[in-house]
């Protein structure tokens, strides 16, 4: 890894809080430990943590800094940051690579990913060091981002996705998501053990890593599924599929509710998946051109679904649901297997192990103690929490306790949000956002809103938006704008959006964010009962806060934003969850309207 100039280092992070920051990242990469940062949103953090790791790549002699994210959002900032640290061309350039998904990759989706099918595949080794050479290059004057290595691919005629993987060996930075590391069979993590890189490692919004990496180390195999590939698959395999099914009927025997967690995968069933695999795999490469996608799908779930049973332990739960319905034409039951992986600790540890130095960051990162047993961090990491740079003067925060958002309540609950949320709007027009636990939920609220306040502009989160559709619900929150976005918490909008100034004065949070109260979570509940005896907290009232301060966090970006955030539901007034609240927040009962809304408005316009 090459030297970099000191005086880019200054002016990329030039504030108090960034140096702070920058300071952390260093100071553990020098020392190779593993820190966990806590700061705020809108600070800069991206560029904030890649230089100072950069800046200790020749004292360290690290071979690589991996930046891992889990969203697209957060590699375009990383993206953007190294393109803003390496500056223009010069004799020392910094390469830096993008890696993207195959699905996301991929030219010829309806094709098999072999040279048999696929053109871009035919071949692929031969045209590959031409193809490989020319992205060098060209990495030495530009980002090889997504449109980069697409371009240099096709125009020597190989895969994208695999020309990116390839390139993996002559980056200095790699910008890619959280699986490339941290998955089970994760290629960077390989390649690191493979050559004995050493390698510096920055975790993106790292409160995000507990979920992804549940299920990464989960697996699953459905069974409607599976009787279709059943029925289908060619008499080579109807054997080996046979005998699958009789191992999983064997199990619904057993099933006496619509949800039972077992001690431990069945003997049975594992037997029965291997010799299916082994089978399926001999047939894959027998006949490769006629080869199902069904089949090759049930072949990799199998693999993965086996190889979590050989770790199957403490940290995971091995469960059968039900599937409603009950049963199909037939009287063959429809049901899920899942090995729910609960404390991904045992699986992150050696990840951690075998970097140099892994810092992760994120305005959420307390309590410190569940991350820590979550992820698995070493008994010597450091940790930092970055004083915000932002004055409680900045932020109006209400809690509206005499609202109940709990599921029975909802119904009653329609009403007086609709009335809150138009009260603020009509004393301080602007735009806004409010969450919501659920797509239904927040259908309602707004529909009546809009009969509450006709006039008011209201725009809606729907499930599965396409990239282009979230780009639409952002683009309305311009400066000179108003109206209400009705989002969902934990969702696209709930974290990674960047609205400074005007674009958004003001957030309604009307729900504490906890997970559903169902079999499966009250079952992960016992499994941490039991592991950290930390259960309700660990599986409900950590989690959900944690969404609840990353959808707040979009109103204050700058030392110069005003806003106000409402935060609705009688829980927020406990003190146990006041707690969990950021220590710059000066959180204040709301008093019902009138009194209240003139208050509300009074506060923000003091501020602005």
């Amino acid at each position: 890894m090459r030297r970099w100039r000191a005086w880019v280092f200054l002016t990329a992070v030039s504030g108090r809080v960034q140096r702070e920051l920058a300071e952390a990242v260093y100071r553990a990469a020098s020392s190779g430990r593993c820190l966990a940062v806590e700061a705020p949103t809108g600070i800069g953090k991206t560029v904030g943590t890649l230089f100072p790791l950069l800046k200790a790549c020749p004292t360290q002699a690290l071979d690589k800094v991996f930046f891992l994210t889990a969203k697209t959002s957060g590699r375009r900032l990383a993206l953007e940051a190294a393109r803003a640290i390496a500056g223009p061309a010069s004799a020392t350039p910094l390469r830096v690579l993008e890696l993207v998904a195959r699905d996301k990759a991929c030219e010829h989706p309806e094709l098999a990913c072999h040279g048999e099918s696929c053109p871009l595949a035919r071949g692929f080794y031969d045209r590959l060091p031409a193809a490989r050479s020319a992205a060098v290059a060209l990495g030495a004057a530009t980002t090889l981002d997504k449109a980069a290595v697409r371009e240099v691919a096709l125009a020597h005629q190989v895969c994208p996705y695999y020309l990116g993987q390839e390139l993996a060996r002559w980056a200095d930075v790699v910008v890619g998501d959280y699986n490339y590391y941290f998955d089970g069979s994760a290629m960077l993590h390989g390649l690191t053990l493979a050559n004995q890189w050493r390698v510096g490692v920055l975790v993106d919004e790292a409160h995000n890593l507990v979920e992804r990496a549940r299920g990464m180390y989960s697996a699953e195999l459905r069974k409607p599924a599976f009787d279709a590939l059943r029925a289908a698959a060619p008499a080579s395999l109807k054997k080996v599929l046979d005998g699958v099914n009789r191992a999983w009927n064997a199990l619904h025997k057993e099933q006496l509710l619509p949800y039972q967690a077992h001690p431990e995968p069945p003997e049975r069933l594992l037997a029965a998946l291997q010799k299916a695999s082994v089978a399926i795999a001999e047939h894959l490469a027998e006949q490769p051109a006629a080869t199902s996608p069904g089949l090759q799908d049930f072949h990799f779930a199998a693999l993965h679904f086996a190889r979590l049973a050989d770790s199957f332990g403490t940290h995971s739960i091995f469960d059968v649901t039900l599937e409603p319905g009950g049963l199909r034409a037939g009287g063959r039951r429809r049901s899920l297997l899942c090995l729910r992986n609960v404390v991904p600790a045992p699986f992150l540890q050696p990840r951690f192990q075998a970097a140099r130095s892994v810092a992760l960051f994120s305005a959420t990162l307390s309590p410190a103690l569940f991350y820590a047993d979550m992820l698995g961090l070493p008994e010597n990491t450091a940790r930092v929490e970055v004083a915000s740079p932002f004055r409680a003067e900045q932020l109006a925060v209400w809690v509206v306790d005499h609202i109940s958002t709990r599921y029975p309540d909802r119904q009653g609950s329609l009403a007086p949000i609709a009335e809150l949320i138009a009260a603020q709007y009509q004393a301080a027009p602007g735009n806004y956002l409010a969450f919501f636990s659920s797509f239904d939920y927040l259908r309602q609220v707004a529909a009546a809103l809009r009969e509450r306040l006709p006039g008011c502009p209201v725009w809606e989160q729907s499930a599965r938006m396409d990239e282009t559709e979230r780009e639409q619900f952002l683009a309305r929150f311009h400066a000179d704008g108003r109206g209400i976005g009705f989002a969902v918490l934990g969702g696209a909008f709930a974290e990674g959006v960047d609205l400074p100034g005007r674009r958004l004065v003001g957030a309604f949070v009307a729900t504490l964010g906890l997970p559903q109260l169902n079999p499966v979570n009250e079952q992960m509940k016992r499994c941490l009962d039991e592991r950290l005896g930390a259960g309700h907290d660990y599986t409900y009232l950590y989690p959900g806060l944690q969404k609840v301060v990353q959808a707040a966090g979009r109103v204050i970006r700058t030392p110069e934003d005003q806003g106000v955030v409402f935060l609705i539901d009688d829980r927020f007034a406990q003190s146990k969850v006041r707690r969990l609240l950021p220590a710059w927040w000066k959180p204040e009962r709301w008093t019902r309207p009138p009194e209240g809304a003139r208050t509300a408005v009074r506060s923000t316009e003091v501020t602005q």
